[in-house]
This record gives C-alpha cells, sequence and structure tokens, in this order.
C-alpha cells in the first residue's frame, strides 16, 4: 500500500466538506470504454485500492458527456472518437450524501497521451464478466448491468 492509499481515508472526508460547503450536490462520470474485443478499459488509481472504472467530477461549466471524454483520456489516454452514451445514473447516498455518478459507454477512439498527472498507477483491458478479484464492487456491479443483464441499481 502506497502512501496516497495510506493517507486516502484522513483526506477524503476533508475533501467532502470542502465539496459540500462550495455546492449542495455533487455530479461524477464513469466512463466505459470497450474495444473491439468487448473488453473494458479499467484504472488502478495511486490512492484507492482496486481496479475502477475511469471518471471523476464533472466540472463547472462542463457537460456531463464531455466530462466522461476528458476523464477517460486524462486516466487512460484514450481519446473518443465518437461521443459516449448516456447508459445509467446513479445516486451515490452511500458513499457521499447528495453525490451522483452518471455512466456513459464510449466504443470509437484512438489512443493518446496520458495527462493524469500521477493520479493513476494502472491501467488494463479486461473482459467485462471476467474481471480482476480487486476490482471495486461498483465496478462488478455496472459491468453486471451492461454485459450481465442485470437491472441497473440506481444506487452507486
Amino acid at each position: 500500500m502506497n502512501w496516497r492509499q495510506r493517507i486516502e481515508p484522513f483526506t477524503r472526508p476533508l475533501f467532502f466538506a470542502y465539496s459540500r460547503m462550495q455546492r449542495g450536490m455533487t455530479l461524477g462520470v464513469r466512463s466505459v470504454a470497450v474495444d473491439a474485443d468487448g473488453r473494458v478499459m479499467l484504472v488502478k488509481h495511486t490512492y484507492l485500492a482496486g481496479w475502477w472504472l475511469p471518471g471523476g467530477g464533472v466540472d463547472r461549466g462542463e457537460t456531463t458527456g464531455d466530462a466522461a471524454t476528458r476523464e477517460l483520456f486524462e486516466e487512460t489516454g484514450l481519446k473518443a472518437t465518437t461521443p459516449g452514451r448516456l447508459v445509467s445514473v446513479h445516486s451515490n447516498e452511500r458513499f457521499f450524501r447528495g453525490d451522483h455518478v452518471m455512466v456513459y459507454r464510449f466504443d470509437a477512439f484512438e489512443t493518446g497521451e496520458l495527462t493524469h498527472h500521477g493520479e493513476i498507477a494502472e491501467t488494463g483491458w479486461f473482459d467485462p464478466l471476467n474481471l480482476p478479484e480487486d476490482a471495486h464492487r461498483s465496478t462488478r456491479d455496472r459491468m453486471a448491468e451492461m454485459f450481465g443483464g442485470a437491472p441497473v441499481d440506481p444506487r452507486w
């Protein structure tokens, strides 16, 4: 476990408190990039354990689709060549009151240069129904919904 993963449990509440003072609701996106072989791109953060869908917060003045495209590029180097398609919307009350997450699917992209500035430790392509053991629960849930026929859970 690196130093970022060790301090994350302590810094995250401070980030949430700051976010709550700045806005009543937060909005995030996750991007599901699917390659020609049907595999999905996942990332490992330097500050969280496990495999996650690329994503992050929506910036002021930015559309959710633009945020999903930006986060996909920043975290994986994949540059969307067509707009992503909104797949699902989730309430993330379990994690942070007032938080919402939108999931976008990308089927057309080209490889570009990574711009994550040390946030991403590793990227990888995986079979969406045969994920690594340490894939985060939310990643597993979204893959089961998108590829396994599970009903979409409105809660993250």
